[in-house]
């Protein structure tokens, strides 16, 4: 079962909302043996209480639970401003269910039956981002501000809306600076898995990003890279994206 001989999760505090108790038992267990703190939650409310009033580095969110589903739970969370990381875990997965999870600001979305391997490795993923985000999680290139802690986009002091999804692409551009990405990377880091049939809709986002972030203003940052995919990057950032 143990991926490694190492502790890995030491300092990790994971919040597990599982209504089964034999499988939260299993993965509590077999996380715990990781070196990760877990804390089980047995259904919705006391899931919710915990997520909102707890302090979490990851949320493991069942679908299936006994009154409000883990749809609804990862809304409200969303919705009172909770950006606590979740990986969604569910016997619904259709492709419809992965959509929907995502959209409502799931960071992951892992269909059971799943292995523990692949559940850790998505764990180190996601861990992997935060520890690479600044400590005041302002992300910053020219004039433009993304604020991944409130979800808060500004350019030139002006505050800009985006959709969980179109944020979600720009933070990963952000964390890019110069670096093109093609559109099966972005699919895959902000969907959580691939999509290749549908590489086509990542165009339809990043054109929406751009009325939004470099219409209204004199310097565009977010690039095309033909034969790649996109990028954003500033006047003085163009040598590092060609180097």
């Amino acid at each position: 079962m143990r991926a490694n001989g190492g502790q890995e999760g030491v300092g990790l505090k994971i919040l597990y909302v599982e209504d089964d108790p034999v499988a939260s038992e299993f993965v509590a267990k077999a996380l715990r043996r990781h070196g990760f703190v877990v804390d089980v939650a047995p259904d919705d409310d006391v899931g919710f209480q915990r997520a909102v009033y707890g302090s979490y580095d990851l949320i493991l969110l069942d679908v299936m639970l006994p009154v409000a589903d883990g749809f609804e739970v990862l809304g409200e969370m969303r919705a009172l401003g909770v950006q606590t990381p979740v990986i969604v875990l569910s016997a619904r997965g259709e492709i419809s269910d992965r959509i929907r999870g995502l959209d409502l600001g799931a960071d992951d979305y892992l269909p059971k039956p799943f292995a523990l391997a692949e559940l850790l490795s998505r764990i180190r993923a996601i861990s992997r981002r935060r520890l690479a985000a600044p400590a005041d999680g302002r992300l910053l290139l020219a004039d433009l501000v993304v604020d991944t802690h409130r979800h808060r986009v500004e350019r030139g002091g002006i505050r800009i809306d985006l959709t969980p999804k179109q944020f979600g692409i720009l933070e990963l551009l952000m964390h890019n600076v110069g670096i093109p990405l093609s559109r099966h990377q972005i699919l895959e880091k902000v969907w959580g898995y691939g999509f290749e049939t549908q590489e086509a809709a990542i165009d339809v986002h990043i054109n929406a990003i751009r009325k939004k972030i470099d219409a209204e203003f004199d310097t565009p940052l977010i690039e095309t890279v033909k034969g790649v995919g996109y990028m954003v990057s500033a006047p003085h950032c163009g040598e590092r994206a060609s180097g």
